[in-house]
């Protein structure tokens, strides 16, 4: 069995990376451009940030922000009636997930019109053609979705989440520029970072992880660990730090999968509209105390990736517990809430246990659950 790694193309990164853009699209010879953007961030100016050097190099565009947070069937769809309305023949997609996540949707069944039932895409859709020309322009430090083969899209009328896994999803070009991260407040970067954390940590872990893929974790979890502190107090080395630290995650887990920490997660966004970040920093450190006797040695190196003193001289329980203190410890000083008791309903834990072990996600955690299990951790955090 062969071990796949697939990422973009091409990726700028650091502050004035935004720059690029317009360069990018006249040498392609692209003629005009579809904006898939987070109806917020044009509110505050932050897409205006990039649609003005659009403007200065005459490049049309009509803008799109049909996008909820948690992104729907119903948004993907407005988006692929609004691009064939609008004649371009490429996409910029600015904002954090749910953004870029409905700007793969929509790529990816122009490209692939007999997928146009959005619901065809769950799991491996076999498509044929890459998605729309597509450069992903982040502004939160957390999804990695700019670099990413996944996207996560909600079904209201079933409410549930389903993750859409395609090589032919990822965006040709990725611009990580903290510049654009800077607005992000407190909560929200916060929220991003933790689930930067989660993803670097469930994909260390996940059955599918190998050598190259360790490799990424390791070094994210050691970046959000000494950064994201910084980035919450909106410091610059803090942002220049988990900009980059979440797109080393996502080059991780895009390739090898996550766990049950998503699979949960994912029922929240879907069933309350939670937040996909704090959902995730209160159930990290919950299932990796539920995977611990299932990991190795792998906590030994979170531990150590997070900055613990004494590792070494720590047995293996020890080790253990320290790195999930660590992650707790890293939650509450990011100001997460510790636990599910105003979010979930006793009467729905029996449906989102059900929902997790359908989940994408959930094949990779490398203790196999059952609902009675995943019932049992919703419920520990009630």
């Amino acid at each position: 069995m062969s071990n796949r790694i697939v990422l973009n193309t091409i990726s700028h990164h650091g502050k004035g990376a935004i720059n690029e853009i317009p360069g990018i699209i006249t040498a392609r010879n692209y003629q005009k451009v579809f904006v898939c953007a987070d109806p917020d961030l044009i509110k505050f100016g932050v897409v205006g940030k990039v649609t003005a050097l659009l403007d200065k190099a005459n490049i049309i565009y009509d803008m799109f922000s049909e996008i909820k947070a948690n992104p729907t069937i119903e948004n993907v769809q407005a988006g692929v009636k609004a691009y064939q309305a609008s004649g371009a023949d490429c996409i910029v997609t600015i904002g954090g997930g749910s953004a870029m996540d409905t700007a793969k949707g929509i790529g990816i069944i122009i490209n692939n019109p007999e997928y146009a039932d959005v619901r065809s895409l769950e799991g491996v859709a076999p498509t044929k053609k890459h998605a729309v020309f597509t450069i992903a322009v982040p502004t939160t430090a957390g999804t990695a979705a700019e670099v990413t083969i996944n996207y996560v899209i909600t079904d209201t009328e079933k409410k549930r989440k389903f993750v859409c896994v395609d090589t032919n999803d990822i965006p040709e070009i990725a611009i990580v520029d903290p510049d654009m991260m800077s607005t992000m407040p407190k909560g929200l970067t916060a929220a991003t970072g933790m689930d930067a954390l989660t993803h670097a940590i469930e994909g260390y872990i996940t059955k599918g992880a190998w050598e190259m893929s360790d490799m990424f974790h390791l070094k994210a979890i050691e970046l959000i660990s000494k950064h994201l502190r910084g980035a919450v107090e909106n410091t610059e080395e803090g942002r220049e730090g988990m900009a980059l630290a979440q797109y080393i995650a996502g080059m991780g887990f895009s390739n090898v999968g996550l766990g049950v920490v998503h699979s949960m997660a994912h029922g929240l966004g879907a069933l309350y509209d939670t937040p996909h970040g704090v959902a995730n920093a209160i159930i990290l450190p919950v299932v990796m105390q539920y995977n611990a006797e299932y990991t190795g040695e792998k906590y030994k190196d979170i531990a150590i990736a997070m900055g613990v003193q004494g590792v070494t001289d720590m047995n293996q329980a020890e080790y253990r517990e320290a790195a999930i203190e660590a992650v707790k410890a890293l939650g509450e000083d990011v100001g997460i809430h510790a636990d599910l008791s105003e979010i979930v309903k006793d009467e729905d834990v029996q449906f989102l246990s059900e929902s997790a072990l359908a989940d994408a996600c959930c094949p990779g955690n490398p203790r196999d659950a059952t609902v009675e299990e995943v019932a049992a951790l919703y419920r520990s955090m009630m």
